[in-house]
């Protein structure tokens, strides 16, 4: 057991490394940030999805915007598309690659945020997702892994985390969008504050 625990750990430490010392991926989250803060500043709205435990990733996020990270502060809007009558009644009806781009042709509005979460980049529902987030003019920003696949260049930010295998994917784009919410929290406090 400690064997493992000891290499996951040294696996975990050696992918952040990689990452923090990548300035086109630490330039990719302050983007995001940027993106975010100016999204909510003007009254958009924040859309993620992903599938999976990108799903949980998305789902977290969004509360956390909704709800309250570190400050008391008012509430954003902010959705993770994750209602599980929708997606059966759209994967049913129409196929699973149209879970989320139906919703996001239902809900977004020019000038919100859409955050896509894939390890790969190469899933049919994030893909379509990305496309009708185009469609809508909606700020898209793909948190992927790996090559970033056919998501990639649907992008208009894209970070692409370090790793082999999703679990590790996945803990660098959590860790990524904590510290986005921390940042854009500190700066909207910071002009709260100055008014």
């Amino acid at each position: 057991m400690r064997s493992v625990i000891e290499k996951s750990l040294r696996e975990a430490d050696e992918l952040l490394h990689a990452f923090r010392t990548n300035p086109r991926m630490v330039d990719a989250v302050e983007k995001t940030a940027d993106a975010v803060l100016e999204a909510l500043q003007t009254g958009h709205k924040i859309i993620a999805c992903g599938n999976g435990g990108s799903m949980a990733d998305a789902m977290h996020f969004c509360e956390e915007w909704s709800g309250r990270f570190r400050a008391d502060r008012q509430p954003y809007p902010a959705i993770a598309l994750s209602d599980p009558t929708h997606m059966s009644c759209v994967a049913n009806d129409y196929g699973y690659e149209h879970v989320f781009s139906r919703q996001i042709q239902a809900l977004g509005a020019s000038g919100d945020i859409l955050l896509v979460l894939s390890t790969s980049g190469e899933s049919p529902s994030i893909v379509e997702a990305a496309k009708s987030g185009r469609e809508k003019g909606l700020k898209i920003i793909g948190y992927l892994g790996k090559s970033g696949g056919l998501t990639l260049p649907l992008c208009d930010i894209s970070l692409l985390a370090p790793g082999a295998t999703s679990d590790r994917i996945q803990e660098l784009h959590m860790l990524c969008l904590h510290i986005v919410i921390e940042a854009v929290e500190e700066k909207i406090i910071l002009v709260r504050d100055h008014h």
